[in-house]
């Protein structure tokens, strides 16, 4: 005797409550395995008609897209030959329910009925779990719960994943596996629906059904099909990795009325280019580097000096009707904190020159700085000439999706505008509250969105501003100069000069004239006040010595 069932995919804590939610009857022991994939098949079902009656179009573009990735893979390989990776975490739940859904409704569209009853009860596709002692214990609680409940064939391994996959693979026929993966992640750099495993990896076909699912994606279809999820994300985590390097979202943190604090649940954080803020992060070393990359310019004291290079992205300032100010302000910002310019390049609007002028910069100087052609023009190509020189595709990005969508609202649309796609695998959004556009880095290529002095200058002062909190800019000692005027020709003030260099050879020393006819001005510039003051010393009196010989 059972009650007649009511389908809903509220699950609780233990397998045998889930099971009285979930289908909301008590069941006969005998009854269970003889309803079970039935019962499995009309949550699928549900699934499907909750993502079609929600309403949201986007979600459903979304879910569709998916649904076809999964039914093609279905169809070119066989049940034996395929298998799900599941890690118990937002992602790959979603991933679950979407694989059981898009095989339930193959099944019904070939079959013209739901399940047979008798059909095998248990999910027939493999399942993989790496299990480790990094794991959080409710992460791994989770995955086992999930298996219990869909009847998933579950093989557990406890070596590392390329290990794991070269001995599950050569005991199995397994010629395709379905992969959580988004395009943010950084296992997703290259990658597409259909990927290839990557050179000296066993071979097997990488199927992304979710890869261009944001954030706010996930948690749409989660929450609309009330799909259950580890209770992790309950507490204020919004992306899990081992118990090492992940904590609560501190953007989740609250104190309630009574004067408490908790976390809230990580579907209330409402930006999704913050998923990854409780997840420790490893310094870039190049970044901290106080070593030039194949530049030797060293201080007196011998350390190294940090370089940097200027690009201008603008066919406007190469036919003289703009004057660039910006490249000589971002010059003097960078002295100031102690950066020496080795480069200023001024680019086409052009794909391919952007691409080789970031190409060979970026290996010489510590770091590169961009302006110019960042927008959704045509001719706003800095930042896809940045992706070719660092030979990745451009691709949507979640976290700048997320962005342009508060920043713009009903008139960005992220499948179709391409000012949501970044370089794929390389790029950080440098946020400041100061800010209306993110700074773009791409490991040591910072692009700035400035069209103008002003707007640079306050870009600026907020990457000076995060300097002292992620690392992106190392302050050194700034730089001092001196500058000496003097009437004498060029011709008579050359070997003086010329001598100076060569005892002081730490030191920039250079000469010009605002005018064919006006003084010879000198500028001695370094980190050293007293060797500034001495070369200063040294430089006027051989002048005077030759501008008396001159007047004798």
């Amino acid at each position: 005797m059972y009650l007649k069932p009511r389908l809903s995919i509220i699950i609780s804590s233990s397998i045998r409550c889930r099971q009285l939610h979930l289908f909301g009857f008590f069941l006969e022991a005998g009854r269970i395995s003889e309803l079970w994939q039935e019962e499995l098949a009309l949550l699928t079902m549900e699934i499907d008609k909750a993502i079609k009656e929600a309403g949201d179009k986007r979600l459903k573009k979304k879910y569709d897209n998916a649904i076809y990735v999964i039914q093609r893979a279905l169809a070119l390989y066989s049940l034996e030959e395929i298998a799900l990776s599941f890690n118990g975490g937002k992602d790959s739940t979603v991933l679950l329910h979407l694989l059981r859904a898009g095989y339930y409704l193959l099944k019904r569209g070939e079959s013209q009925y739901l399940m047979n009853p008798e059909d095998d009860e248990s999910f027939p596709i493999r399942t993989i779990y790496f299990a480790s002692q990094s794991i959080f214990p409710q992460i791994n609680s989770f995955t086992y719960d999930m298996a219990s409940v869909y009847k998933l064939k579950l093989d557990v391994i406890h070596v590392d994943l390329k290990s794991g996959l070269e001995a599950l693979l050569k005991g199995n026929p397994i010629r395709a596996i379905f992969l959580g993966v988004r395009i943010g992640d950084p296992t997703a750099v290259g990658q597409e629906q259909f990927s290839p495993s990557s050179a000296g990896w066993p071979p097997f076909m990488r199927v992304n059904p979710i890869l261009d699912w944001s954030y706010r994606d996930i948690w749409a279809f989660l929450l609309t099909c009330k799909i259950q999820y580890c209770s992790l994300y309950d507490q204020g985590y919004t992306s899990i990795g081992s118990v090492h390097d992940t904590s609560p979202n501190e953007l989740l943190y609250d104190t309630t009325e009574s004067g408490k604090t908790k976390y809230k649940p990580a579907y209330l954080l409402h930006d999704g280019r913050f998923e990854r803020a409780g997840r420790v992060r490893k310094l870039n070393s190049s970044m901290l580097s106080a070593v030039n990359n194949g530049l030797k310019c060293e201080e007196p004291q011998g350390k190294s000096v940090l370089t940097a290079s200027i690009i201008s992205v603008g066919d406007e300032i190469l036919s003289g009707c703009v004057e660039d100010c910006m490249g000589s302000m971002l010059c003097r910002k960078l002295n100031s904190i102690g950066w020496a310019v080795s480069h200023l390049a001024v680019t086409q609007n052009e794909l391919d020159s952007v691409a080789d002028e970031v190409e060979k910069q970026k290996s010489t100087a510590d770091i590169v700085f961009i302006y110019g052609g960042v927008g959704p023009l045509h001719s706003d190509v800095a930042v896809a000439g940045v992706a070719k020189a660092f030979g990745v595709r451009m691709a949507p990005d979640e976290e700048f999706e997320e962005y342009l969508r508060h920043l713009i609202g009903e008139k960005f649309s992220g499948d179709g505008n391409e000012m949501a796609h970044l370089p794929e695998g390389i790029t950080e959004l440098l946020h400041h509250e100061k800010l209306y556009v993110p700074l773009i880095k791409c490991e040591n290529v910072i692009l700035f969105a400035a069209t103008n002095a002003l707007e640079l200058e306050n870009e600026w002062d907020c990457l000076i501003d995060l300097m002292g909190h992620n690392g992106v800019l190392v302050a050194q000692e700034p730089f001092l100069s001196t500058s000496l005027e003097t009437t004498l020709s060029d011709v008579v003030v050359a070997q003086p000069l010329s001598q100076i260099r060569t005892k002081f050879p730490n030191l920039y020393i250079g000469a010009y004239r605002k005018t064919r006819e006006g003084s010879l001005i000198i500028t001695i510039r370094g980190k050293d006040e007293l060797r500034i003051g001495a070369a200063a010393e040294a430089l006027s009196e051989q002048l005077s010595a030759n501008a008396q010989a001159e007047r004798n």
